[in-house]
């Protein structure tokens, strides 16, 4: 059975940091990328950075360069997102999800739980 789950969310001040983990199982890890996505109440999911497993490439949004870091560790099967200066807009559940490829933000299969990010001001 194909998981992703995502843990490490929680409540920070604006400015402070979280790191995010999506334990991926099911699936051979490095024939993906794999993407992480948030949801803020009343707005559209949107795609935050993808790292691809293969080759180790990267991708952030423009709202996230720079604070966000995207990382992986193949022998662990688990992805990270490294979140600094966190800003209040940055309070969304955050999602993992498979991709073909970081140029794309279809994802392979369904959502998971995702974990909740809330900043404070």
């Amino acid at each position: 059975e194909v998981q992703l789950v995502e843990s490490g969310g929680g409540l920070v001040q604006a400015g402070g940091s979280l790191r995010l983990s999506c334990a991926a199982s099911g699936f051979t890890f490095d024939r993906y990328a794999i993407g992480w996505f948030r949801q803020a109440p009343g707005k559209e999911r949107e795609g935050v950075s993808c790292i691809s497993s293969s080759d180790g490439s990267t991708y952030a949004a423009d709202s996230v360069k720079g604070r966000f870091t995207i990382s992986s560790n193949n022998a662990k099967n688990t992805v990270y997102l490294q979140m600094n200066s966190l800003k209040p807009e940055d309070s969304a559940v955050y999602y993992c999800a498979r991709t073909p490829s970081c140029r794309t933000t279809i994802i392979i299969g369904s959502w998971g739980r995702g974990t909740q990010v809330t900043v404070s001001s």
